[in-house]
Order: structure tokens, then C-alpha cells, then sequence
């Protein structure tokens, strides 16, 4: 297969939603269509975080939700498909953020009871920003939910995005009978099961009398009704306006009875596009050039409890990866080899030869590499879009073993290069500040401390609300507010001003009274 082909097959993408929604059990039913398991429910109970447990990951267990982003690759019909699975708690939205630079697509799932709900609203914001191509997958709808129009028309207004269902369901909860395919022109029949997968039956004409043979008389004419109705409420289907991130197709299912899955699998792999350009500092970088380059999305510290290794997750942008090849490290302008990269394939984690654009490769880390680092074959240039967002929570982070500092200091800086959370020195004591976007992350911290580098660290409470990133063209006004504002002021890790302020109201008032300033509430700016 030639180097084209081998970017024009693969499909990267990221599921994300709000808690609950069922995104797990939807990778679950995708890598079981793909063979990757032979079994649903084998990824929850043996997922990658599983095995990839490092001991602070008890509060994983212990809760019962994801806080480490998954990576999954398998091979279906001609497809190399990657699917991210992402964290949905809102604790630990900063890596799910990330994650989302290193996809080329996204799926979003939704609660057809719950509707549209806050973390999916901020996630759709970061699709936005990127213009990142979305398909919209209801999920429950075997349980009592809402009218399907109700659902379109919450995800128009909420995800602030044009919607056209490619898929439509006949009732709901007890009442449903199945889905029409719209985009392949057949009907699905619902039975529940979790383990097999059943053939649509073909129906060109919707009003084919043959439809009766399969649904009631009144479900046929209902969904005869619904179907003309949506072709004069919804836009038609356009591919290019769903690439540009403007339109997004709906489908409709129960990933948890395996049902309107593979329709949505197989809609997804010929709309998806493959790999697409990055933007970075100097231009634009194409999948196709042949020069070999890569950022580091994440980093998994101390993945194997039994050797306390990093590992690197690099998303390939341009070119060919071969493993034993010696490759630029941008950021500390060195060359590096790698003697066993790794892909994942669910639990499985296995040492590959060579990756191609659209490709996430680990890479075992021993402290070379932070969010955002680039990899090339040589050329100087820095990945754009890996954006730190600012948190709102904050504590005093201080030691409390003395005899541990060299300890707890190097602990805290390779969390900060993990991008578990956010480190700011205030100009006006000295004291470090961590700020996270969840309050379950100052858990996680203090435990892999104390854990993963025999530091202990105590938080005291300091009031603040939001950090934000300031600068100007004007020196004179940048000076003035940096004295005002004294005692609000800190350094971020990479020495940039930032204002921390204390409530909502002092940060409107900073805003009207210094015009010439610019607030930033990311750190790419």
C-alpha cells in the first residue's frame, strides 16, 4: 500500500459527552464490531486504564468513572480506525480538551433523556474553535426520552451547530421499533441484544407498501409524516459543510443493545475525514509531506507501577515514524531514538515498527517530554493549539515533610508537564498556587506525590476566580496595571503574566477600566 494510501484509510477521532451519556459502551460496541474484542463489556472490565493503572488510578476504581483518556486502534473494512476515548467528568475536562487537538473528528454522544448537558455544551466550544467535523449520536432511546424534534432542536441552539438527522427513530422507551436509515436508504428493526449485530432490511421508496410487513400500520405512517417533515425543516446533507464544522448529522440508537451502532460506524468512516493539515508557528504542515513530525498530546506517568516509566503519547501529523530512527526533540534541540514505540489496540499495548499520519504513538519518556513538545526530522517548528484553559479553582500548594523538598519539587513540576493541573507563583509572596478546573485533581495530586515521588504536600485555602493571561502593546498600561494589581499578580511555568482575580466582578471592572489590555482565558494566545 503506498504512503497515500495509507493516510487516506485511516479515520482518527474522539468520542466525547457529558458524564453517563454512554460513551464507554459506545467504544466498547465499535471495537467490537472491529474486532479489537470478541466480547462486550471485555473493554470496562480490562480497558487500557485498567492495565495502564497506576496506583493513584484507585480513585478511578473507587469511583467508577474514566480519568485517563483511552486509545484504541483496529483495522475494519479497509479502515484503520483510532478512537480516543475521553474522560467525561468534568474534573478532568483539561485532558479530554487536549486530546481533542489530536483528533480529526468527533462524535458527541447524547442522553435521549437528558438532552444537551453542561460538559458536552464546553467540549462543542473546543470543536468550534478548531472548526473539528462533529456527527451527533442519541443514545438511550430503548428508554423513555424526549421527542426526537425536541432533541434537534436543543442540539441546534445548545451546541450552537446546524443539524440534519441521517437516521430517524420510530418511537421511543417501550414503544420503539427501530430506526430508518436515511443515509442508506433501509430500515432497522429493534431487538434488544448486546451481543449480535442484525441486517437492515433495503426500503428505497418510504412509501412502499412493504413497510407495513415489518412496522405497524400507524408507526409507518407516523414516520412517513416525520420523514417529510424533516426535509422541509432540515438543510440538505452537505459533506463539505459537515468537513467545515458548520453541519452536523444526526443518528439515533442504544449503544448499550448494539443497536444503530455499526450504521453509524459505517455513515462515519465514508464521512470522517482522514487525517487532516496542523496549523504551527511557521505554516501549515500537510499529512502528505514526506518529512516525518509529531506533537505530544499527553503524558501517562508511571503507567507500569513496577517501573514508575512515563509514557508519551505523540499524534503523528506529516510523514513516515520508524522505530531506531533518530528524530528531532524541537523544544531541547536534540536528537532522539526510539527503541520501542508502542500503539494500543484496547487492552493490548504492542511495539510498532512504523505509524503513519493519523497515528498515536507511546513513546516511554523519562522526563524529556512536556504537552506540546515537537518531533521532527529536523526542521524548527512548534505545534499550535494545545491550549492550557483557565482553571477555577485554586490552593496554596506547601510542603510539609522538609526533608522532602528537592522531592516535591521535581514532583510538581513533572505533574505540570503531565498537565494535570496548573502552577502560578504569585508576584506578591512568592508562594506556589495550583489551579485546576476540578476539585477531585488536588486528590490526585497530593496521592501521586506521595506515591510516585515520597513527597508530602498540604493546601491551604486561598479565594480566588478565575486566572486569566494578560498583555499589551502598551508598556506604559501593562506597567500601571501590574502595580495596581500587585498583590493579584503571578508568573505562569513559563514566566508569562498572569492576573488572578477575585471575583467576577474585580475581573469586569480590570476589563472596562484598562481598555489596552487583552485577557486571555487560554494560555494560547
Amino acid at each position: 500500500m503506498t504512503f497515500k494510501e495509507e493516510i487516506k484509510r485511516r479515520r482518527t477521532f474522539g468520542i466525547i459527552s457529558h458524564p453517563d451519556a454512554g460513551k464507554t459502551t459506545l467504544t466498547e460496541k465499535l471495537l467490537l464490531f472491529g474486532g479489537a474484542i470478541h466480547v462486550a463489556g471485555a473493554v470496562k472490565s480490562n480497558k487500557i486504564k485498567k492495565t495502564a493503572t497506576s496506583d493513584f488510578m484507585e480513585i478511578e476504581k473507587q469511583r467508577g468513572i474514566s480519568v485517563a483518556t483511552s486509545v484504541m486502534g483496529f483495522d475494519y473494512n479497509g479502515y484503520k480506525v483510532n478512537i480516543l476515548d475521553t474522560p467525561g467528568h468534568q474534573d478532568f475536562a483539561e485532558d479530554t480538551y487536549r486530546t481533542l487537538t489530536a483528533v480529526d473528528s468527533v462524535i458527541i454522544v447524547v442522553d435521549a433523556a437528558k438532552g444537551v448537558e453542561t460538559q458536552t455544551r464546553k467540549l462543542m466550544e473546543v470543536c468550534r474553535m478548531r472548526h473539528t467535523p462533529v456527527i451527533v449520536f442519541i443514545n438511550k432511546l430503548d428508554r423513555p426520552g424526549k421527542d426526537p424534534f425536541e432533541l434537534l432542536d436543543e442540539v441546534e441552539e445548545e451546541l450552537k451547530i446546524k443539524v440534519r438527522p441521517l437516521a430517524w427513530p420510530m418511537g421511543s422507551g417501550d414503544q420503539f421499533q427501530g430506526v430508518y436509515n436515511i443515509f442508506e436508504e433501509s430500515l432497522y428493526l429493534f431487538t434488544p441484544n448486546k451481543q449480535t449485530l442484525e441486517d437492515g432490511i433495503e426500503i428505497k421508496d418510504i412509501h412502499d407498501p412493504q413497510l407495513e410487513e415489518f412496522v405497524t400500520p400507524r408507526a409507518a405512517s407516523t414516520l412517513r409524516e416525520e420523514l417529510e417533515l424533516i426535509d422541509g425543516v432540515y438543510p440538505e446533507f452537505e459533506h463539505e459543510a459537515y468537513l467545515k464544522g458548520t453541519l452536523a448529522p444526526v443518528f439515533f440508537g442504544s449503544a448499550l443493545n448494539n443497536f444503530g451502532v455499526r450504521e453509524l460506524l459505517h455513515a462515519f468512516l465514508k464521512l470522517a475525514p482522514s487525517p487532516r493539515p496542523s496549523i504551527t508557528d511557521k505554516r501549515v504542515v500537510e499529512p502528505e509531506e514526506e518529512a516525518f513530525t509529531g506533537f505530544v498530546f499527553k503524558i501517562h506517568a508511571n503507567m507500569d507501577p513496577n517501573h514508575r516509566n512515563r509514557l508519551a503519547f505523540v499524534k503523528i501529523c506529516s510523514g513516515h515514524f520508524q522505530r531506531n530512527t533518530n528524530y528531532m526533540h524541537v523544544g531541547l534541540k536534540k536528537q532522539m531514538k526510539f527503541s520501542s514505540p508502542t500503539a494500543f489496540m484496547a487492552e493490548k499495548k504492542s511495539i510498532i515498527d512504523e505509524a503513519f499520519p493519523g497515528d498515536i504513538v507511546g513513546i516511554p519518556d523519562s522526563g524529556n517530554f512536556k504537552i506540546g513538545d515537537t518531533l521532527t526530522e529536523g526542521e524548527i517548528l512548534n505545534f499550535k493549539g494545545l491550549p492550557s484553559f483557565s482553571p477555577e479553582l485554586f490552593r496554596y500548594i506547601e510542603n510539609a515533610d522538609p526533608m522532602k523538598s528537592k522531592q516535591l519539587a521535581k514532583g510538581i513540576d513533572q505533574l505540570m508537564d503531565e498537565g494535570v493541573a496548573q502552577l502560578f507563583v504569585s508576584q506578591f509572596n512568592g508562594r506556589k498556587i495550583i489551579g485546576t478546573v476540578g476539585a477531585l485533581q488536588f486528590e490526585v495530586i497530593q496521592y501521586r506525590l506521595l506515591h510516585e515521588y515520597s513527597a508530602s504536600c498540604r493546601y491551604e485555602p486561598i479565594n480566588l476566580y478565575k486566572a486569566c493571561w494578560i498583555k499589551s502593546n502598551d508598556k506604559a498600561e501593562l506597567e500601571d496595571f501590574k502595580k495596581r494589581k500587585n498583590q493579584y499578580m503571578a508568573k505562569d511555568k513559563y514566566g508569562r503574566d498572569v492576573f488572578l482575580a477575585d471575583s467576577s466582578y474585580m475581573l469586569q471592572m480590570a476589563q472596562e477600566s484598562f481598555k489596552k489590555l487583552e485577557f486571555h482565558f487560554t494560555s494560547e494566545f
